[in-house]
């Protein structure tokens, strides 16, 4: 049976706009085992980006329980969940957040520096070890400027792997990106799904759900949709399909 590493009891959260409560999640509750790749969708103002900050340990709830890998989050002060958003969760955003300044090494180092079990060897050996498994081995002293939005994603991606965290959360990590070089991403992911990562891949695309295992669909702060996908399609084969482009 596969370990819980996700868990929402009746989650909800409130915001207070003017004199208004927004009801941004209406009582939420879903489970995502080791090893699935959930896509979240919903369109503006379902409540999806509450759902992603909440995951994230940037948000708390107003109401239920979030337990992230067996611990209760909403326990926590600021600090711990500070601790657990960089040793538990790799975060994959559309718009890559790297250092501009700093090389593609440097930037995968970064949530490294905060760990006190890993010394500067060993930082620049997990970091040089997660550019190799996204394909940048020959890559790592480019900087922001030197490298294209593929490449850039290729970097966030390392750098959300370098701390062996129980879950990779993206958003909207292939929403900059033209067809093929998403497809890439696509085919990254896939292949860390292969190998037993657990992915939470917010999105607006619904195209990004057949190649997930499994789709949750949010409206109004509350699930309308949670399926398994059955026929996950291949993202290397959409790739290889697109037409060729001209040099």
């Amino acid at each position: 049976m596969s370990k819980v590493i996700i868990e929402l009891k009746n989650i909800k959260r409130n915001f207070l706009v003017g004199d208004e409560i927004v009801h941004a999640l209406r009582g939420v509750s879903f489970e995502i085992n080791e090893g699935e790749f959930v896509t979240i969708m919903g369109a503006s103002g379902s409540g999806k980006s509450t759902m992603l900050n909440l995951l994230g340990c940037l948000d708390t709830p107003s109401d239920g329980e979030y337990l992230l890998d067996g611990h209760s989050v909403g326990k926590m002060d600021k600090n711990e969940r500070s601790t657990i958003r960089n040793r538990k969760i790799g975060f994959v955003f559309q718009s890559y957040n790297l250092l501009a300044k700093t090389t593609a090494l440097e930037n995968v180092e970064l949530p490294l520096v905060y760990n006190p079990a890993y010394n500067s060897k060993e930082r620049r050996a997990k970091a040089t070890k997660a550019l190799d498994a996204v394909g940048l081995s020959d890559r790592l002293y480019h900087k922001s400027n030197q490298m294209s939005g593929g490449q850039m994603q290729r970097v966030a991606i390392a750098r959300a792997l370098v701390n062996d965290p129980v879950l990779i959360l993206a958003d909207e990590a292939t929403g900059n990106l033209d067809s093929r070089t998403a497809f890439e991403i696509l085919v990254l992911f896939q292949e860390l799904h292969r190998l037993g990562r657990t992915i939470i891949f917010v999105t607006h695309n619904p195209e990004i759900a057949d190649y997930s295992s499994r789709n949750i669909v949010l409206r109004d702060g509350k699930i309308i949709k949670d399926t398994v996908n059955t026929k996950i399609e291949s993202a290397k084969a959409a790739l290889d399909a697109l037409p060729k482009q001209e040099d």
